[in-house]
């Protein structure tokens, strides 16, 4: 019960953060859909987070730091996307640029988390973590030196892909994909190549919106925020669900 009582209060805590730093923001109109799905997937994401942090008592052991990294990346979304949400409503524009922000921290947990899940069924080298982490690192703030004006364009643009076909790289045939292929643990493997499809189609809308909304000017914002809330359904909730059914399973296996 003590558990649940810090877990109840920190949530409420992120409810107070994003509600009370911004009292003063005008409200959702009715027929704001790009506003609507701002607070859908907050809304998602706080259940998530919530759900995430209830059943990290709930794991076997090994299991518990992909769990924690999965509840603190939807925690992440929750209030960035509040934050996102309001500065909606108040201008009428979100810039992408902003989205940075939660990119610059989300992504590298996300990436790492294939040598958490790996690290649960057999020990593992700590280079495969600087490898996920450094590579993400780069692919994010590369894509935000070209983005914000730092650098050229098309050179963010090339910092980006080059970055995310290395972790691509990585998770299908480097070292972290074929410690996976030479795993026994059912569980740990089908959630390893969920993720992994989550990565290549999921993460596909991110050089696709830079070059689409920013590079040719195809798509415009209100477009763009729309494409990336929803992504965040599959690339962050989605993700971090099927870390918990692999971690589930291993439970109940390792009880019987």
């Amino acid at each position: 019960m003590g558990k649940l009582k810090i877990i109840v209060i920190a949530l409420v805590a992120l409810i107070g953060i994003s509600s009370n730093a911004y009292a003063e923001v005008a409200f959702l109109q009715p027929d704001d859909f790009v506003g609507f799905t701002f607070w859908l997937v907050s809304i998602a994401c706080l259940a998530t987070t919530a759900f995430f942090f209830l059943e990290y008592g709930s794991v076997a052991p090994a299991w518990k730091v992909s769990i924690a990294v999965a509840g603190i990346v939807t925690g992440i979304a929750f209030i960035h996307s509040m934050y996102m949400r309001n500065i909606w409503v108040e201008t009428g524009d979100s810039p992408t640029v902003y989205r940075y922000i939660d990119w610059l921290i989300t992504m590298p947990l996300l990436s790492i988390e294939f040598y958490l899940i790996l690290s649960t069924v057999r020990k593992v080298s700590s280079i495969i973590f600087w490898k996920f982490l450094i590579s993400t690192l780069v692919m994010v703030l590369g894509g935000y030196a070209g983005e914000a004006g730092y650098i050229s364009s098309f050179l963010g643009f090339v910092i980006w892909m080059v970055a995310w076909l290395y972790i691509l790289y990585e998770i299908f045939a480097g070292e972290a994909g074929k410690l996976c292929a030479k795993s026994a643990n059912i569980a740990m493997v089908k959630a390893f190549e969920t993720m992994r499809m989550i990565l290549t189609i999921g993460w596909a809308i991110y050089p696709l919106g830079y070059v689409f909304g920013y590079l040719t000017g195809g798509v415009d914002s209100n477009t763009l925020n729309v494409i990336y809330n929803f992504a965040d359904f599959i690339n962050k909730i989605a993700f971090g669900l099927v870390i918990w059914v692999a971690a589930t399973a291993n439970t109940i296996g390792s009880r019987r």
